[in-house]
């Protein structure tokens, strides 16, 4: 079932929305080479609890972790480690969600880490431009397949492929509600967009091919053939007259108690 969000709840997200990109800009600006992601897993729990807010991952169906750190080759669900260490040349996504006042709030980034190969820097601002591409067709009348028929449109024109067996999501009291958001489609096709509606955009862009497997863990997602992929979030609102990105901040917004644990 599809919930249209009321006023009230629309301002809830806002605010958990806003804590969520926060903290993901937070922990952008701490990276560093050497880091172990569980060193980031840390510094996002400690963030989220110590501004009210929970860490939305921390036992959602057994996972252990207060945020998913996919490195790499790894598209998405990878779970922070004490022995995993950021290395000169990576790219991390990093995908945090915060629960506050029973509303969820949901977004994630590709980061650099250290000097990035050209090739992998396209592949991150590639997937960027799928994310805002998708979002820009976002508005009431227009329908779920829009958003995927634009995503695969440029990532196939970029040369890279899209994932197709993990998918964007409806969002609000619940972690995942409907619709899904599939990132590839047909332009006209799937459930027609409503002002209220609340969901999220996050295509997984491969530099290889698009097919992908889950390792003995039980959540962490590879690319079959061991290309690297990037991923953007972002949680969106639809309005009467066409969208709003609710996992953003205004620059002034940010203060300097926001550089401190």
């Amino acid at each position: 079932m599809i919930t249209i969000k009321s006023a009230r709840e629309i301002e809830v997200m806002r605010e958990s929305c806003k804590m969520a990109a926060k903290t993901l800009h937070f922990l952008g600006k701490n990276l560093r080479v050497g880091m172990s992601t569980e060193e980031i897993n840390t510094m996002c729990h400690q963030y989220t609890i110590n501004r009210g807010g929970i860490p939305a991952t921390l036992g959602y169906h057994g996972f252990t972790k207060s945020l998913c750190t996919s490195r790499n080759d790894v598209i998405c669900h990878g779970i922070p480690s004490p022995n995993e260490f950021l290395e000169d040349g990576d790219i991390i996504n990093l995908d945090c969600t915060t629960l506050w006042k029973g509303f969820h709030g949901d977004t994630n980034r590709t980061f650099f880490v250290g000097t990035v190969k050209p090739e992998m820097k396209k592949l991150v601002d590639v997937t960027y431009d799928c994310m805002l591409a998708g979002i820009a067709v976002c508005r009431p009348g227009a329908h779920i397949g829009d958003i995927g028929a634009v995503i695969e449109e440029i990532a196939h024109d970029n040369g890279f492929s899209v994932v197709h067996e993990y998918c964007g999501h409806g969002i609000g009291r619940q972690f995942h509600e409907e619709p899904q958001i599939t990132h590839f489609g047909k332009k006209g096709t799937g459930v027609e967009m409503r002002p209220g509606m609340t969901f999220t955009i996050e295509p997984m862009i491969n530099f290889g091919k698009r097919h992908c497997k889950v390792l003995n863990d039980g959540w962490t997602v590879v690319t079959k053939d061991k290309s690297w992929s990037a991923q953007f979030e972002h949680t969106i609102l639809i309005t009467e007259t066409g969208h709003e990105i609710l996992t953003t901040f205004a620059p002034e917004e940010w203060k300097p108690e926001d550089d401190k644990i």
